[in-house]
């Protein structure tokens, strides 16, 4: 899973490269989400390679590693916020790009703010998990991964260590590893409710322009369509793939002890996190195919039939009620008229 999640988040950091992202600021979430999957699947893959080699001090670098795991995680719950930010904030301007001069000071506030919040999606897990490398590596909270099968494990727990090390550093590495499971868990709810928020928001406009009697382009429409795709869509991958870790670092919180059900979820999440650029990858491709089977159905339509035709069809496609439908017809209708 964890190849299959490097070769599509590669394939999508390929993809935004090749269309020039510095022309393209809407390429910019996306490849650095991409990038961002692209390192946590090199990461799963490289404890996936450590976990079956002998290496000299490997606990030391199991341990690092997942430091750096953690690192990528809240980072990546970061760099999804963004995008899906962008998206909704894309799908928000869509229907008034007519007003070129306000719609280009938009998209320069939007960019830098999206710069910023980048830049943010880098820094705060860095500094939020040095406490965790410093204080770890001073206090030796790697002898906890003496055992080859701790270093594939997410947040291996601390009580094999109390015959490994004196108490004032079992006390500092206990606290080191709930201060983590902690920061994790705050950092998904954060991010969880955050796009259910833009979800709502994103549905509600969404909406709005279908209800709405405004002559828009079968182009344009197309494009609306897609934005609230990815926008629906890359929440539902964020929570598939996530839900397993989360459920798992919650019942670690209140049971320390691996059991059955421990194990399990150990698996589960091992299937599923790895999987997040593979599924984002999906998501992106089978949206942007969409997208181009609309444009040619629109181009098409537009050969062979009049404007008011296209018009009625897109009421139609567009899952109106009879009445709505045909009280925003009667008032497209006058209007192009």
């Amino acid at each position: 899973m964890a190849t299959l999640s490097v070769i599509g988040s590669s394939s999508l950091v390929a993809y935004a490269v090749f269309q020039n992202i510095q022309k393209s600021p809407e390429r910019r979430p996306l490849f650095y989400l991409s990038f961002s999957d692209l390192l946590l699947g090199i990461y799963w893959l490289t404890e996936a390679l450590l976990y079956g080699t002998s290496t000299a001090h490997k606990d030391i670098v199991c341990y690092n590693l997942q430091v750096v795991g953690q690192v990528l995680y809240i980072s990546s719950f970061f760099y999804t916020i963004n995008y899906i930010w962008y998206l909704y904030k894309e799908l928000r301007m869509k229907p008034s790009q007519s007003a070129q001069r306000t719609f280009s000071l938009v998209i320069d506030y939007t960019c830098r703010i999206s710069q910023i919040a980048i830049i943010l999606s880098s820094l705060i897990p860095l500094l939020l998990m040095v406490p965790v490398f410093c204080l770890g590596n001073v206090s030796e909270c790697f002898r906890n991964f003496s055992q080859s099968h701790r270093c594939i494990l997410m947040y291996s727990p601390p009580p094999a260590m109390a015959e490994l090390l004196p108490s004032a550093n079992t006390s500092v590495c206990s606290t080191l590893y709930f201060y983590g499971l902690i920061i994790f868990l705050a950092s998904f709810v954060l991010s969880f409710f955050t796009i259910v928020v833009l979800l709502i928001q994103a549905q509600t406009l969404y909406k709005k322009f279908l209800k709405s009697t405004g002559f828009l382009g079968s182009e344009q429409w197309a494009v609306i369509h897609i934005m609230e795709q990815r926008v629906r869509f890359y929440p539902v991958a964020f929570f598939c793939c996530w839900s397993p870790a989360v459920i798992l670092m919650i019942i670690k919180l209140t049971k320390l002890q691996d059991t059955r059900l421990h194990m399990a979820l150990y698996v589960l999440q091992a299937l599923t996190t790895s999987s997040l650029g593979l599924l984002n990858c999906g998501v992106y491709g089978w949206t942007q195919y969409k997208f181009y089977q609309l444009k040619q159905e629109a181009r098409r339509d537009a050969d062979t039939q009049t404007p008011l035709l296209c018009s009625q069809k897109r009421f139609y496609c567009r899952g109106l009620d009879p009445l709505e439908s045909t009280l925003a017809f009667a008032t497209s209708t006058s209007t192009i008229l």
